[in-house]
């Protein structure tokens, strides 16, 4: 079988999957993107509570961003079909942005560029692998648009070892939380049962 039929091939089944969705899905995909877009919305307030603790060395903070991140991996490894991961950040954003956050409605570029790098790896593994590994890169990659935005929209006076040092924090901050952090609570959610209508429920 040459690489053109291989190809053929995964996208076929890529298509196949993103025509499987089902109301379950879209209504699950939104309930995970309001109840994280309230966690966000939270989170806006511990950022600010906390940005005076690390007035000595500002990228530190960076330490709890992987929060902000989150959305995208979990909603792909619960509901597991194309699309998933930029439905559920998008959602997650929206809500933030609604209650209110400091950021205004950058909050939703942000959530859909956050959303749709996560859904990159996901479509490069088929759709099919859903492990802590997948978990992991998939926020390590999430965590490239902050590393990168953020020092360009409001890190830009901050000299060059602090933007770098921010971003390598930012990404290790995704792999923990947003990636470790999903993937544990998937499992978690499949034992109790939550997850029962599917793939993800067994694990």
């Amino acid at each position: 079988m040459d690489s053109s039929t291989d190809r053929t091939g995964f996208w076929r089944d890529v298509l196949n999957q993103l025509r499987s969705w089902r109301t379950v899905d879209i209504v699950v995909a939104a309930v995970i993107g309001v109840a994280i877009g309230v966690v966000f919305w939270l989170w806006n307030i511990v950022w600010t509570a906390t940005t005076p603790l690390f007035v000595g060395f500002p990228p530190a903070q960076a330490v709890i961003y992987g929060m902000w991140l989150i959305s995208g991996v979990l909603g792909g490894l619960v509901i597991r079909k194309p699309g998933a991961a930029v439905l559920t950040s998008v959602a997650a954003a929206s809500v933030s942005a609604v209650l209110g956050t400091q950021w205004g409605i950058m909050v939703v570029l942000d959530g859909t560029l956050q959303g749709i790098l996560p859904e990159l790896v996901f479509l490069a593994l088929g759709y099919r692998r859903w492990g802590m590994g997948a978990a992991v890169l998939a926020a390590a990659v999430a965590g490239i648009s902050p590393a990168i935005r953020d020092n360009i929209a409001y890190n830009v006076t901050w000299p060059l070892h602090y933007q770098v040092t921010y971003g390598v924090i930012v990404i290790l901050s995704a792999v923990l939380i947003a990636g470790v952090g999903a993937r544990l609570l998937t499992t978690a959610l499949a034992r109790s049962g939550a997850l029962a209508p599917f793939p993800s429920a067994k694990g």
